[in-house]
């Protein structure tokens, strides 16, 4: 099997994944893992496409994820997996599609206005 590369995006974080055949090691922007995640949750977050299809030991995976914070980037190497895990074999799409991973997060966030103190809040009004 060659490599299967994938890009996932989550606000402003961009990830970008290099799936291969191997072990089950995830490097996340030359670091192991669980070192750049410290929460279970993010963890958690990253290994659901692999759990969900019984991969976590059959894939090696090298992934550049940029811009956005720890949340955003999780949620974009998300998709990028699930989006490699399709294209390697189309029957885990009726398993990771009714968890809602292949779905791209379309929520951004909402520009300021101008005269305005943030995007909806106003500055304070004084009739008198």
């Amino acid at each position: 099997m060659e490599t299967v590369h994938k890009i996932g995006r989550r606000k402003t974080a961009v990830a970008r994944i290099y799936l291969s055949e191997g072990k089950g090691n995830i490097t996340v922007n030359k670091k192991d893992f669980k070192s750049y995640f410290t929460t279970g949750t993010l963890q958690y977050k990253v290994q659901q496409p692999l759990m969900l299809t019984e991969n976590l030991t059959s894939y090696d995976i090298k992934v550049n994820v940029y811009g956005g914070g720890v949340t955003g980037q999780a949620e974009a190497i998300r998709l990028a997996i699930t989006r490699a895990l399709v294209a390697i074999n189309e029957e885990n799409k009726a398993v990771l599609k009714p968890e809602g991973l292949l779905t791209r997060d379309p929520r951004m966030v909402e520009r300021k206005k101008f005269g305005q103190k943030k995007a909806r809040k106003k500055f304070q009004f004084s009739k008198r």
